[in-house]
């Protein structure tokens, strides 16, 4: 038992980590254990009894003259377990490090080398060895090599790369958008590599001005595609690694109207690949099977929506690769809102005939793992109950699925699956339990390191809480799911403040029974001790398990129908007979920012006092691929832009305004917090403002700076919506 303990604190990091940031369990082919790095060397770890056994020693993994073993980002094994890859001194491209140094430690031969000798340091990207074991590839400074692993021989096999021809990788709204990043893929006979080109070059830049970093100040450029503005043109090629020739596919139309998110070889072919294929609305998907050895395209799969199709990031932890192939690739697994809810169906590659196998009036989260030789389909979701997530099991045959986790257990559950579908990493939190780990038996939910989730769930229920989860009715007859949680010492015969958390776009959903989740996390005290009431309301719009119309609702409406809701919702709140209608208060970022500036200026009688950080001020500023998913395409509804922008209801603002932004931020520019500036000073409105220099979204940069913007937020609301009871 004492072994187990060990991992349950990386368990939790890996399982109950951001999808953005998490790493899935390494898990062995057999599906019995899983790999794990610790203190320069790598082990194997059993999931069913926790014992260790080293495969790679620290001394194996450091390098020839140095003292200390690499200090690896991450590591993958070759699919025979003979060879390892290991990612190191990594760098920031954007959200991610995703550039950086990769060596190669064969086990057979117990040697290590380093990859891309020759090449700048730590420029390499995305390096996969080859299905036979021979070959490395990767991506650096824009273009495509491949390394032969016995001699170190390396071949470019793309030479037209540049910051703005883009070869297997991505540009800005790409990787922003889509989840896109790692942009090619090895054949299954070792023989060629298909990849993404970008092209860019018609795609202007957004300067961003560096004020700091030296006494003349210099720009920052970023191609960036504002809305209403062409994409980069995208195709697919396969580049044969002896004649280094690359076959362009046929992919039908206009190579700057189209999105192509997803891209595989087909199992056991090495001239068959699939593609996704978006139109530029987003509201039409097309699955293409391509011939790699003359580009010829054929269509076998057209689904269409009123208003937008998700592409498989938005339901698979933001993972663009990969494809859920079934039947030696004769079918494959997809996710669908067709039928009004988010189902897995079964698609033939032949034809594109479609099966149904989750049935039922709820939501799919997301897709766990499948055996196709057990019969078994694991997946997510939360049927009548927005809030959590739970594990269920199916087979192909189209039956109702049943519910694994036990009931309860109430919350967030999280789990990664074996390969055999027998043994799971499993996490379990709540707003009243911080996030445990356990290895489950599958499918019976069995405790294998003998953890009592049920039992812990029956203790925190009894503990006493002060926030409640529970749903709002508006007037226009729209339920709510919401949380509040109190003041410490709360006296229903006073009354209080009420501090609103918004979100409210398709992008994330804040109301989730998970820990932390009624926390503020930039209140520089205790807001229940203070005396604030702090609560957050979910509108129509978000990403909540509750059915396509909830989700897609706010099509073209962005900054209107969320921002009704989202009113709405506190207008029933402001009938409680302990809140005070003086004293409410809202903040959000990014898409919370926009929330909180068209709350204050669309429904100034309400919000008293609001805080905005990196907000969309003018979405017609925002990136094409994002904004025009949700709102059309500004030629043809720009009214729908302008109606949705905060910077159109400025002109309203009546309470207090604290607008805070980060001059570096690349994702919502900088230009939003001058536009809006521009328009309250227009209007002679008073607010105030808060600049943070070459600081990004997140705002996180630079000594004190996290400090700083929790002191900077709880003084400006504790002065303008003061604490405590009435």
């Amino acid at each position: 038992m004492q072994s187990f303990n060990k991992l349950f604190l990386l368990l939790c990091l890996v399982i109950a980590g951001t999808a953005a940031h998490a790493q899935e369990l390494k898990w062995n082919t057999a599906g019995d254990a899983f790999y794990q790095g610790q203190n320069g060397a790598v082990y194997s770890v059993s999931a069913t009894n926790g014992q260790q056994t080293e495969l790679v020693s620290a001394g194996a993994l450091t390098p020839a003259g140095a003292a200390k073993p690499l200090s690896t980002r991450h590591f993958t094994f070759t699919p025979d377990e003979k060879g390892l890859l290991l990612f190191t001194n990594t760098k920031r491209v954007w959200r991610y490090e995703t550039r950086g140094d990769y060596w190669y430690y064969n086990l057979p031969g117990k040697k290590l080398r380093q990859l891309g000798k020759g090449l700048p340091e730590s420029s390499l990207m995305f390096a996969k060895i080859s299905p036979d074991g021979a070959k490395a590839a990767y991506v650096s400074k824009h273009n495509l090599y491949v390394e032969d692993l016995a001699t170190g021989k390396i071949d470019q096999l793309t030479k037209d790369g540049t910051r703005k021809l883009i070869n297997g990788t991505f540009d800005w709204a790409y990787e922003e958008e889509f989840g896109c990043r790692d942009g090619f893929r090895w054949s299954p006979d070792s023989k060629s590599i298909a990849y993404w080109q970008i092209d860019a070059k018609n795609i202007r830049d957004f300067l961003m001005i560096n004020n700091t970093d030296s006494i003349y100040s210099f720009t920052v450029p970023v191609e960036y595609p504002k809305a209403g503005e062409n994409p980069s043109a995208c195709k697919v090629g396969v580049v044969n690694l002896l004649s280094k020739k690359t076959t362009w596919m046929q992919v039908p139309g206009d190579a700057v109207q189209h999105y192509i998110p997803r891209m595989e070889w087909i199992p056991g072919s090495s001239n068959r690949l699939i593609i996704q294929q978006l139109n530029r609305k987003q509201n039409s998907s097309k699955l293409m099977i391509l011939q790699a050895a003359n580009g010829q395209a054929n269509t076998i799969f057209t689904e269409t929506d009123k208003a937008w199709v998700d592409v498989k990031s938005s339901w698979d932890d933001g993972d663009i690769t990969g494809w859920d192939w079934l039947n030696s690739g004769k079918s494959f697994l997809w996710l669908s809102e067709k039928d009004g809810w988010r189902h897995i169906y079964e698609i033939n590659t032949t034809g594109g005939q479609e099966k149904l196998l989750t049935p039922g009036d709820y939501d799919v989260i997301n897709l766990c793992r499948y055996n196709e030789a057990g019969r078994q389909l694991y997946f997510l979701a939360s049927p009548g109950d927005a809030t959590g997530q739970y594990l269920y099991k199916t087979d192909f045959s189209g039956t109702a699925a049943t519910r694994v986790t036990p009931q309860a257990q109430r919350g967030t559950h999280k789990y990664e699956i074996s390969p055999n579908g027998k043994v799971a990493g499993h996490s379990y939190e709540s707003h009243l339990l911080s996030p445990t780990a356990e290895f489950v038996s599958l499918p019976e939910h069995n405790s294998i390191s003998g953890k009592d989730f049920s039992g812990e769930a029956a203790k925190a229920a009894k503990r006493k809480d002060n926030t409640t989860y529970f749903q709002v009715t508006t007037a226009d007859g729209v339920t709510l799911d919401a949380w509040m949680t109190k003041p410490r010492d709360f006296d229903s015969t006073k009354k209080y403040p009420v501090v609103f958390y918004v979100y409210g776009e398709p992008a994330s959903f804040k109301i989730t029974d998970s820990w932390g989740a009624t926390n503020n996390f930039l209140y520089d005290g205790d807001m229940s001790r203070d005396g604030y009431i702090y609560m957050s309301i979910d509108n129509r719009g978000t990403p909540a398990p509750k059915g396509r119309e909830w989700r897609k609702s706010i099509y073209r409406k962005v900054g209107l129908i969320n921002a009704r809701d989202q009113a709405m919702g506190a207008k029933e709140i402001l009938k409680l007979p302990y809140v005070d209608k003086n004293r409410i208060a809202v903040w959000g970022w990014s898409g919370g920012g926009s929330m909180t500036l068209n709350l204050l200026f669309q429904y100034p009688e309400i919000y008293k006092t609001g805080i905005a950080i990196a907000a969309v001020a003018n979405e017609l500023t925002y990136d094409n691929i994002y904004q025009e998913r949700y709102m059309g395409l500004p030629s043809e509804n720009r009214e729908d832009f302008v109606a949705g922008s905060p910077l159109t209801h400025a002109k309203n603002l009546q309470g207090k305004l604290l607008y805070i932004h980060g001059t570096g931020d690349d994702n919502v520019h900088y230009q939003n917090a001058e536009m809006l500036i521009n328009e309250l000073i227009k209007h002679k409105k008073i607010f105030q403002m808060m600049a943070y220099p070459n600081r990004t979204h997140g705002i996180y940069e630079g000594e004190g700076t996290t400090e700083h913007l929790s002191a900077l937020y709880t003084q400006f609301l504790m002065m303008n919506c003061p604490p405590g009871a009435k």
